[in-house]
């Protein structure tokens, strides 16, 4: 029996990054950019929020850029301030690396599983609307309806078996068999 799960976001993740006005590491975003344009050059910061004092802090997106070389469709997009666009730049690797920030995924995501009933022998593929970093135990364990340490069990067992590592996290789509 072939099942199809789905990791999908509910929300933005929250931005790690030290706060400057108190002690708090966390940030949420909101979708809201600010664009500035100093003749013909363009910056574009996607603001986010502490989660302690609300203090509000800026993410670089772009950086001193000529306005003529942005994309119309993208900066139609910033204007309106596009959830979705917010989600794809927070995940894009250089724009946390350029603002030194990482993201933290707890309770961003959810699970979509179909109906599971009695079963002995289950072949899952599971895919990622977007790249969330999860732990294949975790997913497996939410998914069967099973604890993470018997799943864990399962894995030693060899009743679990993918062809990727079941240890760590993982954040592409991958396929598991499961022996009961």
């Amino acid at each position: 029996m072939l099942e199809n799960w789905v990791v999908v976001p509910t929300c933005l993740p929250v931005v790690l990054r030290r706060c400057r006005s108190c002690p708090s590491g966390r940030f949420r975003a909101n979708g809201k950019f600010r664009v500035n344009a100093n003749h013909k050059l363009l910056d574009v910061w996607l603001l986010v929020r502490c989660v302690v004092c609300e203090d509000t802090a800026k993410l670089t997106i772009l950086e001193r850029v000529n306005v003529r070389s942005v994309r119309p469709e993208l900066l139609d997009r910033l204007h309106e301030n596009d959830l979705a666009l917010a989600a794809e730049l927070l995940q894009d690797p250089a724009v946390r690396r350029r603002n030194r920030v990482a993201l933290d995924w707890e309770g961003a995501w959810r699970l979509h599983t179909g109906s599971l009933g009695h079963w002995d022998f289950l072949e899952v593929s599971v895919r990622f609307a977007a790249p969330i970093p999860v732990r294949p135990a975790r997913l497996i364990a939410e998914g069967c309806g099973l604890s993470r340490g018997e799943v864990e069990r399962l894995v030693e067992e060899g009743k679990v078996v993918s062809a990727v590592r079941l240890t760590g996290k993982v954040s592409g789509d991958f396929t598991f068999t499961l022996k009961r």
